[in-house]
């Protein structure tokens, strides 16, 4: 990580007021869409959104699951999330700190999203990230992310090298499978941009006792 948990937290603070018109390119739209296309809740479930921001991704979700839980390391960006969800009456939200490898959530989760958050981390984070995904055992993983379909080229504006380190597609795919998720499927939505979805691989053992 080229930049420690708390200097993020303290950057996406100061511009979280900002953030989601900063966020306006198609790239970025397109793969949020994508990401909430697939996460597809069913009204019983429970969506644990990581790095959720300002509320992208838990807030539209919100409709179609029965809770929402967002997490986040930056104070100000979940202060606006919660604004945003009180202003439009959404009430099975709910937002609080929380990191990848940690996220402080309680109970079943069983769907996991994120979108354009996993790319602070380095390789070897990344990996830590998706197992402890993977041990809260949701069935489904959308990950939408800078990543990097073709050679990387910091002049397209969607990460900054400085502080940013974007995986291959590659990298989060062997970790995704070596989690214990089966990737159904991979969305290029530019050569830096992309959505992976995993679904979580029935146990051996409980299948065979089944």
């Amino acid at each position: 990580m080229k930049r420690s948990i708390d200097e993020h937290a303290d950057r996406f603070s100061d511009h979280a007021a900002d953030y989601d018109e900063s966020q306006d390119s198609e790239e970025y739209r397109e793969c949020a869409d994508l990401v909430v296309r697939h996460a597809a809740p069913s009204a019983d479930d429970v969506v644990l959104d990581l790095g959720t921001g300002t509320g992208a991704i838990a807030l539209p979700l919100a409709d179609a699951a029965a809770e929402v839980v967002g997490r986040d390391i930056s104070e100000g960006m979940l202060e606006q999330a919660q604004a945003k969800a009180t202003e439009r009456g959404i009430d099975n939200v709910s937002f609080g700190e929380g990191r990848f490898r940690d996220p402080s959530v309680e109970g079943e989760v069983d769907v996991v999203t994120s979108n354009f958050a996993m790319h602070h981390l380095d390789d070897e984070a990344k990996r830590e990230a998706i197992d402890a995904i993977a041990a809260l055992e949701p069935r489904r993983f959308v990950l939408g992310d800078v990543m990097f379909f073709d050679e990387p080229d910091p002049s397209i504006p969607f990460y900054d090298p400085s502080v940013d380190d974007p995986a291959t597609v590659g990298v989060l795919a062997d970790a995704f499978t070596d989690a214990g998720f089966a990737l159904t499927a991979v969305e290029m939505v530019h050569g830096q941009v992309g959505v992976l979805v995993g679904e979580r691989v029935p146990d051996a053992e409980a299948v065979d006792q089944s």
